[in-house]
């Protein structure tokens, strides 16, 4: 296989030459374009062949795969061009990779709106884009036997290459798409039923591309300085915005601005005031001039004078007495598992065991700052940035600009790192309105500490979780409320809600998957608790590994609860619990291997550890049961008498199914479990009189390189449908530790971050 890369320049296209805008999704967010004046050229040359719209063929036979989904660095792009790659039967080195736009082609019925977080990206597009990539091949296979004038069936597909043994013939893909031949261009709802018609995916057993770590094809033009994100956005006569935001997270409004002192900055254009419809942001100005410094300047030199509003005075310490108080009443939220009755099971259990999880406020912090440009021609908003949801952040500019959202075009732009912060649109807000007010383009950067105080953040959560076992030491019952701002929710849209099983109304699962586990237990209850004052004074988003990352903490550190008090090796409690039984048929027996493999690698159990060293165990289904990804940790930590516990190794097996490319599953399971050790022993963000008090990273402190423990990864490919990888390594890795300090020092930990005083406390209590 030849996998030299050529130097290569995905960028985005020139929307403004495109006939789009997307009309979609997401129930009433409408992200889209009908015939608007002034956009009429499609994207592709026409002596291009476009199988579908995910990629065309040039007459220089150079591949170009357009990926739907947002790329911060994980590769998706390479990963979507490889999978089409392996059906076409392409070169790699002919393949290139390029941002969808909004444009309403894009908004394919299988896969659905454009948003990327949940590691659902490869999981969802793998068969889509296999099937685009076959039916690609069976339309050239179909040009070249006409032009060869032999059958298609004797014609064989490899390395961008058609030939025809027999009689020695053959074409490049260059070749027919010149000749003309290749006209066939799929549907998604043809493409959808290629099963069923002659054209044929290949078995596994086929595959030439997928399972092998060919070069990404983003980075040439990430190292070479090509490759474009939001930040590298020059418009001609563009200017820069710099926000100042409110010394409360939401809610606050601006009562006066005194901008003399900014009049004096050179370059001072204005401070517009944000008044912003769409509740995205509350309380802001941003401060316009000639350059970025300048505006900075002109920011710092404005004297404001705010209305706290009504969350001024709200902390993390009164989100958490909200949250335990909400959690006392019996009527409050709503059921989001209701097996059994284990009120009735507790009452005969011999024993009953109930522990209280927290997990504090955490922030994305993405290395590239959050930024957009905007700029309006004549009717049209063009917005430029890195986002992970397009569908909904369309509909946000148009909000802010008080426009019809057919009337916005999205240039997607590469992420220097989202974990899900991307996910909303806040930084879309001041550059659309200061792009009103000025007339011209402008371009909004966040300070770092913009970013901080202002983060759509994991939520503080508060768990009660309840057990019993009979006199044979068996789990029979389980009760896990569960108490947090709706990320969700927040969102405005109902089909990301789920119906409650007690029909009191949607929830937010995604505030309490992972609670509803692959362990059989016959009586367990799950509730999920909205939290009013958390969701209104810290408006929460998702982050990498989202429900999962604070329900399994929960879980995972009860269940070794459960075993220590039952006197069970905790690992083996949980192989008892993983039996397949009911509706956990398949799902158990996968998660039950991973912790094997875990086991095993580690060497867990078979070690006698020194004093003050041990090891713990989780195994998790993250992110949703229904598009679960089996994961096992083991971590190897030691605990001094100062309660200081260092993390020596982390042991993580899970089984993807389908491997598209080895080395970047395993790059994403390690930076998952090293995301998950900073989430758990060193992150944390506190609320104090409304506002977040971490402004930087002297403050909110993420591991460190001199922190990395040693990490092993254990990949199970089983030839099963491919699945997620970005996130659920993140999970398992904080109740492993926890599990861990517990069998090193005997002391329970039931609070993220945890902590030197928390371990030593526990260790003397």
């Amino acid at each position: 296989m030849n996998r030299h890369v050529n130097t290569i320049t995905p960028e985005t296209s020139d929307l403004s030459r495109r006939s789009f805008l997307v009309g979609t999704a997401a129930t009433g967010l409408v992200l889209g374009y009908a015939g608007v004046p002034g956009i009429g050229e499609a994207l592709a040359a026409p002596s291009n062949f476009e199988p579908s719209v995910w990629y065309a063929i040039a007459p220089d036979g150079l591949v170009t795969v357009t990926c739907g989904k947002a790329d911060m660095g994980q590769h998706i792009a390479s990963t979507m061009a490889q999978i089409v790659c392996e059906e076409l039967g392409a070169k790699w080195s002919d393949m290139r990779v390029n941002l969808a736009s909004n444009d309403p082609k894009f908004n394919d019925p299988v896969l659905g709106a454009q948003i990327t977080g949940g590691s659902w990206s490869t999981m969802m597009n793998f068969d889509a884009m296999s099937r685009a990539g076959a039916a690609g091949r069976t339309a050239l296979t179909e040009g070249a036997a006409a032009a060869m004038g032999v059958p298609a069936s004797e014609l064989v597909v490899r390395d961008s290459v058609i030939s025809h043994p027999k009689s020695k013939k053959q074409m490049s893909f260059a070749d027919v798409v010149k000749s003309g031949k290749a006209t066939k261009t799929f549907t998604p709802d043809e493409l959808k039923a290629i099963k069923l018609k002659a054209i044929k995916l290949k078995a596994p057993d086929q595959y030439t591309m997928i399972g092998v770590s060919v070069p990404q094809l983003d980075i040439p033009s990430k190292t070479n300085g090509t490759a474009k994100y939001g930040i590298d956005v020059m418009l001609p006569g563009m200017a820069y915005g710099a926000v100042v935001t409110p010394p409360v997270r939401f809610g606050a409004t601006v009562k006066s601005v005194d901008d003399s002192a900014a009049k004096k900055v050179p370059g001072f254009i204005k401070a517009i005031t944000l008044d912003d419809k769409t509740g995205t942001t509350s309380g802001w100005v941003v401060a316009v001039a000639s350059t970025y410094a300048n505006a900075k300047k002109a920011a710092a030199a404005l004297k404001i004078a705010y209305d706290g509003g009504p969350n001024a005075k709200v902390s993390s310490e009164s989100l958490l007495d909200e949250a335990k108080r909400l959690q006392k009443l019996e009527d409050s939220g709503q059921f989001f598992v209701k097996d059994g009755d284990p009120n009735a099971a507790f009452g005969s259990a011999a024993k009953v065991l109930e522990a209280e999880y927290t997990t504090s406020i955490n922030i994305h912090a993405p290395m590239e700052p959050m930024n957009a440009t905007a700029e309006f021609k004549g009717d049209i908003l063009h917005i430029y940035s890195g986002n992970q949801f397009a569908t909904r952040s369309g509909a946000i500019a148009a909000g802010a600009a008080g426009i019809d959202p057919k009337f916005v075009v999205m240039h997607q732009m590469w992420l220097g790192g989202g974990f899900g912060r991307r996910l909303d649109a806040d930084m879309m807000v001041p550059a659309v309105q200061a792009a009103k007010a000025i007339g011209k383009p402008v371009k909004v950067i966040y300070t770092r500490e913009n970013d901080m105080t202002m983060d759509f953040s994991r939520p503080l959560t508060y768990q009660k979780v309840k057990a019993g076992v009979d006199g044979d030491g068996k789990l029979v019952a389980l009760s896990h409320d569960v108490v947090s701002a709706w990320p969700t929710a927040r969102w405005g849209i109902p089909d990301f809600l789920t119906p409650s099983v007690d029909k009191k109304g949607p929830l937010d699962s995604f505030t309490v998957n992972g609670a509803d586990f692959f362990y059989t237990v016959p009586n367990h209850y799950v509730r999920a608790i909205k939290n009013e004052l958390a969701h209104n004074a810290t408006p929460s988003g998702q982050l990498r590994s989202v429900a999962p990352g604070w329900t399994f903490w929960a879980v995972e550190s009860m269940i070794d609860e459960i075993a220590a008090a039952t006197g069970k090796d905790p690992a083996q409690f949980r192989i008892a619990l993983l039996d397949g039984k009911g509706k956990n048929d398949g799902g158990a027996q996968r998660l039950r291997n991973t912790l094997l493999a875990a086991m095993g690698l580690s060497g867990y159990g078979t070690k006698q550890l020194p004093k003050g060293e041990g090891m713990g165990v989780a195994c998790v289904s993250s992110q949703e049961r229904a598009t679960a990804s089996w994961t096992a940790c083991v971590a190897h930590v030691a605990v001094a008498p100062s309660g200081e516990v260092t993390v020596k190794k982390l042991t993580v097996a899970t089984d993807v199914g389908t491997q598209v490319h080895p080395d970047n599953i395993r790059a994403q399971v390690e930076g998952a479990a090293l995301w998950g050790l900073s989430l758990a022993m060193y992150e944390k963000a506190t609320l104090k009189d409304g506002g977040i008090e971490q402004t930087n990273f002297d403050s909110y402190t993420p591991l460190r390189m001199s922190q990395m423990p040693e990490v092993a990864v254990a990949v199970i490919a089983n030839g099963e449908k491919a699945t997620g990888v970005g996130e659920p390594a993140v999970t398992v890795i904080a109740p492993a530790i926890g599990n861990a300090i517990f069998n090193a020092s005997g002391a329970r930990i039931r609070a993220l971050p945890i902590t030197a005083e928390a371990v030593k406390g526990a260790m003397k209590a």
